[in-house]
This record gives C-alpha cells, sequence and structure tokens, in this order.
C-alpha cells in the first residue's frame, strides 16, 4: 500500500523541484546555447536531472526508514549514484578534465560493486559463466559505459526520459511476471521520478537534464541490472534487452569512431538518432520512436525469455539486430557532413 501513494508523490516531488530548477538556472543564466555540435536550436537552461537525483535518492532514505529489505542495494545505488551526480554536477558548472571524470566513474562503479558482492555467475546458453575477480572489472567496465553512454545518448528533448521510464517499467512488469514483485519498487521509483522531470523535458523541452542527471540515470539502471542478476540471472539478460536502444546506438557509434581514429571524448552528432532528428526535422517523432520500439519490440522479446524458455543471450542477439539495422539506416558513426 505504502508503494500505491509514494509513487505519485514522487512523481509531484521531482515535477516541482524541476521547476524550481528552472528558475534557478533562468535566474543564475546556466544556460545551455546552441553551437556546431547541438542538436537543439534555442537556448535553454540545463541541470534539471538534478530533481531525478534528489528525489530518486529521498526515495532510497524514505525505503531505507521504512525497514526495506535489500539494503546493501539501496547503500550500493545512493552512495554511487550521488558521487556520479556530483562530478555531473560540477561539469555542468565549469569543467572537469575527462581522466578525473573517468576515474571518479570507476570509483563509484567499485563502490556499488562492494556492496552488491561484484558480478555473480551468469547463465550462458546452457553453461554457468562465473569469472570471478575477473567479474569485477567486467562488470565495473560495464557500469561506466552504460552511464557514459546514457550521457551520450541525451542529446535530443525527452529521449534519456522516455527511455529511462519504459525500461524501468518493463522490467518492474516483468518482475512481476516472475514472482519478483519486491524487486520491482526501485525501477517503479526511478520512474517516476524520471517522469516528474519529463513534463518539462518534452519536447520542445523547457530545460535540459544536464550530466548530473543523465549519468546518474545510467549507473542506478547498471545497478539495478547487477542486482536483478543476483536474484535471477535470466532478469540481468532482460535489462540488457530492455536498454537496447541505447546499447546498441551508442556501442556502434562508439565503434566505428575509434576505428575512424576520432577523438572519443570529444562532443559529435554522430548518433544515429541524431542524424534520424536531422532528418525529420524534429526531436518528437524520435522520442516517439523510442517508446515504441521499447514497448513493442523490445519488451516482447524479454517476455519470450522469461515466460517461454528463450535463452537470455540469445534473447539479446534477437532483439539487437533491427537495432544494429536502424543504426546502419540512420548512419550512426558517419562523418556529420558525409552526404
Amino acid at each position: 500500500m505504502m508503494l500505491l501513494w509514494s509513487i505519485p508523490a514522487v512523481v509531484v516531488m521531482s515535477l516541482l523541484m524541476t521547476a524550481g530548477l528552472r528558475r534557478y538556472a533562468l535566474a543564475r543564466s546556466v544556460i545551455d546555447v546552441p553551437n556546431a555540435r547541438s542538436s537543439h536550436t534555442v537556448p535553454t537552461p540545463r541541470g534539471g536531472g538534478v530533481a531525478i537525483v534528489l528525489t530518486f535518492l529521498l526515495s532510497i532514505a524514505a525505503l531505507m526508514l521504512s525497514g526495506a529489505e535489500h539494503i546493501n542495494t539501496l547503500v550500493a545505488l545512493g552512495g554511487g549514484g550521488a558521487l556520479i551526480a556530483i562530478i555531473g554536477f560540477m561539469d555542468d558548472h565549469g569543467h572537469i578534465a575527462a581522466r578525473w571524470r573517468l576515474l571518479g566513474h570507476f570509483f563509484a562503479a567499485g563502490w556499488i560493486l562492494v556492496w552488491m558482492g561484484g558480478l555473480p555467475p551468469l547463465q550462458v546458453l546452457s553453461w554457468t559463466l562465473d569469472l570471478g575477480m575477473l567479474g569485477s572489472l567486467v562488470a565495473a567496465i560495464y557500469l561506466v559505459w552504460l552511464l557514459n553512454l546514457y550521457n551520450f545518448m541525451d542529446g535530443i528533448d525527452g529521449i534519456a526520459s522516455v527511455e529511462a521510464i519504459t525500461a524501468c517499467l518493463s522490467a518492474a512488469f516483468l518482475y512481476w511476471l516472475t514472482g519478483f514483485d519486491g524487486l520491482a519498487v526501485l525501477p517503479l521509483m526511478l520512474a517516476a521520478a524520471v517522469a516528474g522531470f519529463l513534463y518539462w523535458n518534452f519536447p520542445p523541452a523547457k530545460i535540459f537534464m544536464g550530466d548530473a542527471g543523465s549519468g546518474f540515470i545510467g549507473i542506478i539502471l547498471g545497478g539495478l541490472s547487477l542486482q536483478a542478476a543476483w536474484i535471477s540471472p535470466t532478469m540481468f539478460w532482460c535489462w540488457l534487452i530492455l536498454l537496447g536502444v541505447f546499447i546498441v546506438d551508442a556501442t556502434y557509434t562508439l565503434a566505428r569512431r575509434l576505428l575512424r581514429g576520432d577523438k572519443v571524448y570529444e562532443a559529435h552528432r554522430s548518433h544515429a538518432y541524431q542524424f534520424a532528428s536531422r532528418q525529420y526535422g524534429r526531436h518528437l517523432p524520435v522520442t516517439l520512436a523510442v517508446i515504441a520500439l521499447n514497448l513493442g519490440w523490445l519488451l516482447p522479446v524479454a517476455l519470450c525469455v522469461v515466460q517461454f524458455g528463450l535463452d537470455g543471450l540469445l534473447g539479446v542477439i534477437v532483439a539487437y539486430i533491427p537495432l544494429v539495422a536502424l543504426a546502419v539506416r540512420y548512419r550512426a558513426g558517419e562523418l556529420e557532413n558525409r552526404h
């Protein structure tokens, strides 16, 4: 019962906090001014993702005070997420060298893994894969990549918000189907926190998320997937399926830029979703397409994994094939001036 009334409260808190942050950004000229690498054309306040951070962290604190289970997960996500948000906030308001940001990212990932116990054994086809200590390194790289790719993919109005909301709601639905209702609380809380912000971020956006919000969401989603892996290895693969749009676009784009010898830490506009938004002349069709892909394609594939015995790794491959085709179709990773 507590969850039923707390979710609307989280949405309202996030919505009102975002409104306050927007007023603050306008008053202090914390504005994202369009440049050659931007996907927007109107100067827009940034840093609204802080509302997501504070709302979700307050939700975690409330869960702790209520005596919720999985206290290690709450400490892991609260501490790791807060550090990423602080790094992002400082970078939003100034500049932190890439190497120091990366060091902080790995420290936050390490914090999460210490509290969660590292990477659990995974089911790969008919084998159980236990990487031991190497698994912790793999998991740290996974978390750091997920938080950075989420930052990369937060480039047009609403896209990062709808990705988080649809992935979390889908995961909560899968938890309910498989009898792991208790695991649904955190995804639902994160979806609620992002929903309040989305009111202000839906195309055309009145405020941007900023690095503090995007990096925070990325590492929290990664932490939730690791929590799932400890409880049900199948659900880890489902999380990878549900986050497929962002994982495929960002990874495919990075790979092409690396092969070309680009400086991958420099800003660019060569993700598939960015090419698509320029092709259609608006952000809204692309943001709506992400919702459609997540609910119309990725969720059904994940359902096949948990309900009909499709192997998790095979499910990821099946889910990603059309996403790779879309990345190719929309020229992900190509030089921006190529026609």
